[in-house]
This record gives structure tokens, C-alpha cells and sequence, in this order.
């Protein structure tokens, strides 16, 4: 990982992930996911192995729940299109039972509040709205994509360059912050910084492919990008004009 954090002064711009990085919604959606294998028939799985799933999406994560101890030629299209279809309707009236911000979120947003900022996920995006403004955070955000949103989800770079022309950003004003590297690799594609945070559900992964900033806590993001500010309104009032 970089230790050179001069890009943050550029940053003007902030487009977040959603599960692991803003809400910590991993009881419903393991919940949600052993509702749907017993519907299927099958056994249900510890919630580490679901949470390991999560992040690239409800197909991938269905299909990877329902393969999980069991051979690919078992499970078939139709099988996994019934499975998601009843994830989708047991999630959409438990996601918000046990799902919260994670300690810091509310405090850093609002200290980030004179940002522009968005949320990319690859979590369907009606889901995701209605979360957002369960739990009050809606306001916060000036867009909200999901992984329905485009043709293609997150690492693909569509879903940011759309964001950045809905912001007027260019890609070196834009961060993306998430906690998997999904969103490194996402970040990278579209050509924006990247910054990770550490107690969502991607740490390993994140390790594995550093983002360009790390942070232990939301609150932690308002002095990067405010001292990297502060430190760029002064230069400029010293150049010459």
C-alpha cells in the first residue's frame, strides 16, 4: 500500500460500497440464506462460510451457498433461479431485523457531509435504498447504484464512470471506499483512488490487494481528506496568482 497520501488533497468526490463498509448486514443475509437452503432442501451452512459469499452480488451468493458441499452438475440453472427468487423474497421482508450502520458510519458521514458523495453495491438496489432510508442514511447520499442498476456489477468500471458524470468528477478527484477487493479492484478499473476499511468482511482480500488508503473506522476518513484539503487551500494561496 501506498504510504504517500498526497493524492487525498485531489479527492473531492466519495462513492461507497454498502455491506461491510456501511452497514453491517451479515445476520440477515445468512439468516435469509439458511431460510432458502432449507426451502431447498438442504443443509444449512455455519454463517463464516455464507459471510465469505458475500460481496459479488444475491445470484453469486445464492449459487455459492447452494454448490457449497455439493458438486456444480447438482446444481442447475432453474434449481438456482428458485433458490434466488425465494432469497429475495425472505430477505426483502428480514433485511432490516438485525442489519445496522457499523459504529462510526453516522459520525464519519457527517463529517464528510460537504462532499459530494454515492453508493455503488452490488446489492440489488431497491434492497438498498429501502436500507438506507431504514436505518436513516439516505440523506446522506446524492445516488445510490446497485448491482441491478447496469448490465455489469462491481469490478466492472461502469457503474463509477456513470457516477462520476452524475457527479462532474473527474476520475482523479474520486475515491471509492469499501472493504473488500472487490472495491479495490472495482477503484482500479475505473481509475480512482481506493480506500479500505478493516472490520467489514473483506480483510483477507484486502490484504491481498491493498487499497491506497486503510482505515480502521469511518472517522477515521474526514481528517485524511480534510488535512490533505487544508494542506492544498494553502499552497494555492501562496502561489502566485
Amino acid at each position: 500500500m501506498s504510504q504517500n497520501h498526497s493524492f487525498l488533497a485531489r479527492v473531492r468526490v466519495l462513492i461507497f460500497d454498502l455491506d461491510g463498509t456501511l452497514i453491517d448486514s451479515k445476520l440477515d443475509l445468512a439468516l435469509s440464506i439458511n431460510a432458502m437452503l432449507e426451502y431447498m432442501g438442504r443443509a444449512p451452512l455455519p454463517h463464516e462460510t455464507i459471510y465469505g459469499f458475500v460481496g459479488n452480488g444475491a445470484p453469486v451468493l445464492v449459487r455459492r451457498s447452494l454448490l457449497e458441499g455439493t458438486s456444480p452438475a447438482e446444481i442447475t440453472d432453474a434449481e438456482a433461479d428458485r433458490g434466488l427468487a425465494y432469497f429475495l423474497a425472505y430477505y426483502r421482508a428480514h433485511m432490516l431485523d438485525n442489519t445496522v450502520a457499523y459504529p462510526g458510519v453516522r459520525e464519519g458521514l457527517a463529517l464528510l457531509a460537504e462532499y459530494p458523495m454515492a453508493v455503488l453495491t452490488n446489492k440489488p438496489v431497491n434492497f438498498s435504498r429501502a436500507i438506507l432510508e431504514g436505518l436513516d442514511l439516505s440523506r446522506c447520499f446524492r445516488y445510490v447504484y446497485g448491482g441491478n442498476s447496469f448490465e455489469k456489477k462491481k469490478p466492472d468500471p461502469f457503474g463509477v464512470r456513470i457516477l462520476l458524470g452524475d457527479l462532474n468528477s473527474t476520475p482523479a478527484e474520486a475515491m471509492m471506499v469499501g472493504d473488500s477487493d472487490v472495491d479495490v479492484r472495482t477503484a482500479r478499473n475505473a481509475g480512482i483512488w481506493s480506500c479500505g476499511v478493516t472490520y467489514g468482511l473483506g480483510i483477507d482480500s484486502l490484504r491481498a490487494n491493498p487499497p491506497d488508503l486503510l482505515i480502521d473506522s469511518l472517522t477515521d476518513l474526514p481528517s485524511h481528506v480534510a488535512a490533505a484539503g487544508k494542506a492544498r487551500r494553502a499552497l494555492r494561496r501562496r502561489l502566485p496568482s
